[in-house]
C-alpha cells in the first residue's frame, strides 16, 4: 500500500496530458492551485449561460445573451481608423448587426459568407434602437451548433486562461476518471438519491440549468460528501491510532472531589456536572480518552479540569495540565492552588525557567510520585521529565495544536488519557472539521456569581469623556484594561499606537497609575507589568491583544477596546471576557472611528446584544468565513474544493457518523467497501491517513 493505486495514475499525471494545455498554460494553472488532471476535474463551473436556440433576438430583453439562427447579409468594413467592422444579419423576425473591433477582413468573410446561414450566440444590446451583438462568443454552421451545450458552464479563470480552454481541459480530465468501487454506504446513497462518483463529476461539469450549480444539487452534494468523508476517515484513523494504545482504567474514589465540592461556595452547573460525568466514564473505560472540553469565557472549565485531575490522583496516579505560555501556566497554578489546598494534593509548576537544583528536586518528586498534579508549559515534553504514573494530560488552548501534535502528546504518557480545553466556542461544523477525532463536552451554562458585562458602543470622538470616566473609576479603586487597535499587520505600528496611548493616559491619570504590556516586551518585563496590575499597583493596563487569553484579575471591571471595528468578533468576545470576573458591575466600551463599515457595525451590534459565545461564533463564521475564524494558515483545517463547511454542516455530521461506522466494523479498511474507501483517501490526497493504516 506504499504508492498510489494504478487506476488513479492518469488523474495525477502532469497537466500537459490534457487537450490544449502547453507548458506555459500549465504553469499558470499550477500557480492557481490546479496542478493535476484530478484538480482540473474538481474545478467546477460556478455559473452558466443559457445557449438554447431562440427564433429571434426579440425574445429577450437586451442586454442579454441570446443564441439565434441568422442569414448573413452585407459586410460593412470600417470607414476610418478605430471604427468597427459590421455585418448585417437577419433572424426570423428582425435585422441586427454583428460588430467586430480590430478583426481581419478575410477571416470575417470566411466565417460569415453573405447569403449563408449561421448560428450566432452572444450578448445583444440596443444601440440607437438597433440590435447589436459585439464579438459573438460563438459563430457556427448549423452542423457545428450541436457541439455547444444548451446551458454552457462558466469556469473560474486563472490569469489569461480562456473559457474555451477550461471547457476542453475539464472534458479531457473527466475522460481520465476511472470506474471506481463505491465507498459510500449504499442505503445512504439511495436515501440521498446521489449518483456514483464518475457520474457525479460528469454531471457537475454539465449543468442543465442554474439549479445544477447550487451546493444542494445531487451531483455537487455527492462530491462534497466525498471530500468530507475522506477528511473524517483521516480523523477517524488518527483517533484509532490514539486509542490503539490500550488505555488504563482509571477509577477515582470520589474522596478528594468531595472535599473540594464541600469547600465550594456554590454548586457546579448542570453543564459542569455533565462534563465531569462524561470524563469520569471515559477515564474508567479500557480505551484512551481523547476528549475536547469546549467552554465559553467564564463557563467554569477550571473546576471541570481540576475534578478530572483529581480522578487521576484518587486512583493513585498523576495528572498534568499544559498551557501554551508561561503567563497562562502561572494563571492555571493560581486558579488551581486554592482547590488543591482544599483537596490536600501537592501541586507544582514546571516551566522553562526552572533551573539547577530546584528543577532537579521537582523532577525527583515527580518521578517518585510525590507531586500529584503538575502544571507546565511545553517544557513538560522534555526528555528528562518522567512521571511515576501519568494518568491524565490536559492541554489548554487547543487551537495552537494540530492533529499531529495531539498524536505526539498521546505518545508521552505511555497510556495517559487526554483532555483538551479550548475557551474559543467553535460552531459545530468547524468543531467536527477540526476536532472530528475527539469526543466533545460543551459547557454552555455560566456558574452563578459572574456579573454580566454591560457593553456600550462609543465613537472615538468621545475619547475625552472615556478618559474622564476612567479617572473617576480609578479614584474609586477600580481597574481597567485599555486594548489598542490592530492598525495593520506590522507589529511596529501596533507598538506605536500602544506607546502613544500609554503616554497620553499617563499624562491624564498620573505616571504610576498606568502599566504597559505588548508582544515586543521581554517576558520578564511583561510578567512584572502584569504582576503590578494584578497587585493593584497600576490602575490601568494598556495592552495589545496579548491579554486576550486567560488573564484573570477579578478587580478589573472596565475594558476599553480602541478601534474595536478592526477586531474579529470572537476576539472581541474573548477580550470582553477579561472583565466581569469579580463582584463589581463591569463595563466594556467598544470604541470605533467613524464612519463604520456595514460589517463593522453588525459586529459591534452582535456583541452589544449577546454574550453567548456560541452564538457569537456562529455569527462570526457567517460573516468572515471559516479560514479567518481560526486563521487557516495555522489551523490545520483542510482546504475543500467542493464542500462548503459553512453551509454544509449537516453533511459533515453525516460524513462523521458514516466514517466512524465504517471504521468500527472495518478498522483496517480491508473489506470491499474498506478498499474502496482507501481509494477515496488516495483520490483526496490523504496520504497521512494511508500511512496510519500501514503502520497499523
Amino acid at each position: 500500500m506504499s504508492g498510489r493505486p494504478e487506476p488513479l495514475w492518469p488523474l495525477f499525471s502532469g497537466l500537459e496530458v490534457l487537450d490544449g494545455i502547453g507548458p506555459k498554460t500549465a504553469k499558470t494553472l499550477v500557480q492557481a492551485g490546479i496542478a493535476t488532471p484530478r484538480d482540473m476535474a474538481y474545478t467546477l463551473p460556478y455559473a452558466g449561460t443559457d445557449r438554447r436556440l431562440k427564433s429571434s433576438i426579440r425574445e429577450v430583453v437586451p442586454p442579454a445573451t441570446v443564441t439565434v439562427k441568422v442569414r448573413v447579409g452585407r459586410h460593412m468594413p470600417p470607414t476610418a481608423r478605430g471604427r468597427p467592422y459590421r455585418v448585417a444579419v437577419d433572424d426570423a423576425q428582425t435585422e441586427f448587426l454583428l460588430v467586430f473591433f480590430h478583426a481581419r477582413d478575410d477571416w470575417l468573410r470566411r466565417q460569415l459568407p453573405t447569403g449563408q446561414t449561421r448560428i450566432v450566440s452572444g450578448q445583444v444590446e440596443l444601440f440607437d434602437g438597433v440590435g447589436q451583438m459585439v464579438h459573438p462568443d460563438h459563430i457556427l454552421t448549423p452542423d457545428e451548433a450541436l457541439t455547444i451545450p444548451e446551458f454552457e458552464p462558466i469556469y473560474p479563470l486563472p490569469g489569461g486562461v480562456t473559457q474555451k480552454l477550461m471547457f476542453r481541459a475539464s472534458r479531457a480530465a473527466l475522460s481520465l476518471a476511472p470506474e471506481l468501487d463505491e465507498w459510500i454506504d449504499p442505503p445512504l446513497m439511495a436515501r440521498q438519491g446521489w449518483p456514483g462518483w464518475r457520474e457525479a463529476l460528469a454531471a457537475a461539469h454539465a449543468p442543465r440549468g442554474p439549479d445544477d450549480l447550487i451546493a444542494t444539487a445531487h451531483a455537487r452534494q455527492r462530491l462534497a460528501y466525498d471530500e468530507l468523508m475522506a477528511h473524517q476517515l483521516t480523523l477517524g484513523l488518527a483517533r484509532q491510532t490514539m486509542r490503539r494504545g490500550k488505555g488504563r482504567e482509571t477509577r477515582g474514589t470520589g474522596a478528594l472531589r468531595d472535599k473540594v465540592l464541600k469547600a465550594l461556595p456554590y454548586s457546579p452547573t448542570g453543564a459542569q456536572s455533565r462534563a465531569i460525568a462524561e470524563i469520569e466514564s471515559d477515564m474508567a473505560g479500557p480505551r484512551r480518552m481523547n476528549r475536547l472540553l469546549q467552554g465559553d469565557v467564564g463557563s467554569g472549565k477550571t473546576l471541570v479540569a481540576f475534578m478530572a485531575l483529581l480522578i487521576a490522583v484518587e486512583s493513585g496516579g498523576q495528572g498534568v495540565m499544559m498551557a501554551p505560555t508561561e503567563i497562562l501556566a502561572r494563571q492555571h497554578l493560581e486558579g488551581l492552588s486554592p482547590l488543591a489546598a482544599d483537596a490536600g494534593v501537592r501541586l507544582e509548576l514546571l516551566t522553562g525557567r526552572d533551573k539547577g537544583a530546584e528543577r532537579e528536586a521537582k523532577l525527583a518528586a515527580l518521578a517518585a510520585g510525590e507531586i500529584g498534579i503538575l502544571v507546565g508549559t511545553h517544557a513538560v515534553f522534555q526528555k528528562d521529565v518522567a512521571f511515576a504514573d501519568l494518568r491524565l494530560a490536559i492541554v489548554d488552548e487547543q487551537h495552537r495544536f494540530g492533529v499531529s501534535q495531539r498524536m505526539e502528546l498521546g505518545a508521552k504518557g505511555a497510556r495517559a488519557d487526554v483532555l483538551v480545553m479550548t475557551a474559543t466556542p467553535i460552531p459545530r461544523s468547524l468543531a467536527l472539521a477540526h476536532y472530528g477525532d475527539m469526543d466533545l463536552s460543551v459547557l454552555d451554562q455560566k456558574p452563578p456569581g459572574r456579573t454580566p458585562v454591560k457593553t456600550s458602543v462609543v465613537s472615538a470622538a468621545r475619547m475625552v469623556e472615556v478618559v474622564e470616566h476612567l479617572r473617576r473609576a480609578a479614584g474609586e479603586g477600580r481597574q481597567a484594561y485599555w486594548v489598542c487597535p490592530l492598525v495593520d499587520d506590522s507589529e511596529a505600528s501596533e507598538l506605536t499606537s500602544t506607546e502613544t496611548r500609554y503616554k497620553a493616559l499617563r499624562a491624564a491619570l498620573g505616571e504610576d497609575a498606568v502599566g504597559l504590556v505588548h508582544g515586543q516586551l521581554p517576558p520578564a518585563e511583561k510578567d512584572a507589568a502584569m504582576a503590578r496590575f494584578v497587585a493593584g499597583e497600576t490602575r490601568v493596563l494598556v495592552a495589545t491583544t496579548v491579554i486576550e487569553v486567560g488573564v484573570n484579575v477579578p478587580n478589573a471591571s472596565i475594558m476599553v477596546i480602541e478601534g474595536a471595528d478592526s477586531f474579529g468578533l470572537a476576539q472581541l468576545h474573548q477580550l470582553r471576557g477579561r472583565v466581569g470576573r469579580g463582584a463589581a458591575a463591569s463595563t466594556c466600551l467598544l470604541m470605533y472611528a467613524p464612519p463604520l463599515s456595514e460589517t463593522g457595525r453588525r459586529r459591534l451590534e452582535i456583541l452589544r446584544e449577546t454574550d453567548d459565545g456560541f452564538r457569537i461564533a456562529e455569527e462570526d463564521l457567517a460573516m468572515r468565513g471559516m479560514g479567518d475564524l481560526i486563521g487557516t494558515a495555522q489551523s490545520g483545517l483542510p482546504r475543500f474544493r467542493v464542500a462548503d463547511l459553512e453551509r454544509q454542516a449537516a453533511l459533515m455530521e453525516l460524513a462523521q457518523s458514516d466514517a466512524r461506522a465504517l471504521l468500527n466494523t472495518d478498522p483496517t479498511l480491508e473489506s470491499d467497501r474498506g478498499r474502496a474507501a482507501r481509494m477515496l483517501l488516495w483520490l483526496m490526497e490523504q496520504d497521512r491517513a494511508i500511512r496510519l493504516l500501514s503502520v497499523g
